[in-house]
């Protein structure tokens, strides 16, 4: 099994009435910018351990398992709303770094997080990497009754026990299906990863850290005006990064493609862009050292 070269520590902290549970690399500095890292959509913190083990230089290093993931409490509510991410991030850094700047790096809804993060909040970033946040296609008003409906409709299967996620044997069931979703990922690091995005329960099954509720199509339509002009007012210089394997247009086909995301970027006052080339959406797992020198080249131009 992979064996980490850099031990991460957990911490729990209270955070909007829920418990918030975040990995920690490293010990603050007066000299070093914090690095925040936020996983992606049905990830967990643990997720970034191979790119942390590739960094060359001491860093300390947050990374947060967003609510209903990992081993952060869910809310009381059966639904979650993407402004709840920008508002925990911004407790987060509250507690742990004050009015400092960080490095924030975002991978998939965590990219998407940290570009709006970035428009609200951009004197609280000094460097900021996207990589393979796109956000999602564009929608129309004439979308929201049925989108309001479709939502009513999968909270009633969420609570019948519907949507469940799928549940496994061990933990080799589940290094299994980590390879399928991402054919690049080795067993060894799979394996390791299993054990960090599942648990058994009380019968031995192996669950995924993950609340169902995640699943629930949001009631909120996609507003492409909106989230463009949150690009335009990011002021610090920002990293885009894309996998060579266009996941995009595997997701989305024609509804949403790598050209049209590329035409949004171009409201980013600041951005520089790079390629990870033998990489699908998984690209921390896929080419964890190419990330890290990436993020550490940008930063260093920085600080």
């Amino acid at each position: 099994m992979y064996q980490c070269r850099r031990e991460a520590r957990s911490a729990f902290v209270p955070l909007r009435g829920l418990r918030y549970h975040v990995r920690l690399w490293g010990e603050p500095s007066e000299e070093r910018t914090p690095l925040v890292l936020l996983h992606g959509w049905m990830d967990v913190a643990a997720s970034w351990q191979f790119v942390v083990d590739a960094l060359r230089r001491e860093h300390f290093i947050i990374a947060p398992d967003w609510r209903g993931f990992g081993l952060t409490e869910g809310p009381a509510a059966d639904t979650y709303w993407f402004p709840d991410y920008l508002a925990d991030l911004d407790f987060l850094l509250d507690h742990f770094v004050a009015e400092r700047p960080v490095h924030l790096v975002g991978h998939s809804m965590g990219g998407t997080v940290s570009m709006l993060y970035a428009g609200a909040r951009p004197e609280r970033i000094r460097r900021l990497v996207n990589l393979e946040g796109f956000g999602m296609p564009a929608t129309r008003p004439s979308q929201a009754p049925g989108r309001y409906a479709r939502w009513m409709d999968e909270l009633k299967a969420l609570h019948r026990g519907a949507m469940d996620l799928q549940s496994y044997g061990d933990a080799e069931g589940v290094a299994q299906r980590l390879m399928k979703t991402n054919r690049r990922l080795d067993l060894d690091r799979a394996r390791w990863l299993a054990r960090q995005w599942a648990r058994p329960d009380a019968q031995g099954r192996w669950r995924i850290l993950g609340d169902a509720g995640h699943k629930v199509t949001s009631a909120q339509l996609f507003r492409v005006d909106e989230m463009l002009e949150s690009y335009r007012r990011i002021t610090p210089p920002v990293l885009w990064v894309e996998a060579g394997d266009d996941s995009l247009s595997r997701w989305w086909q024609d509804r949403f493609t790598l050209a049209e995301f590329h035409e949004r970027l171009r409201c980013v006052p600041r951005l520089q862009t790079a390629r990870v080339e033998d990489a699908g959406h998984m690209l921390h797992h896929d080419q964890p050292a190419r990330i890290a020198e990436l993020c550490e080249t940008f930063f260093s131009n920085g600080d």
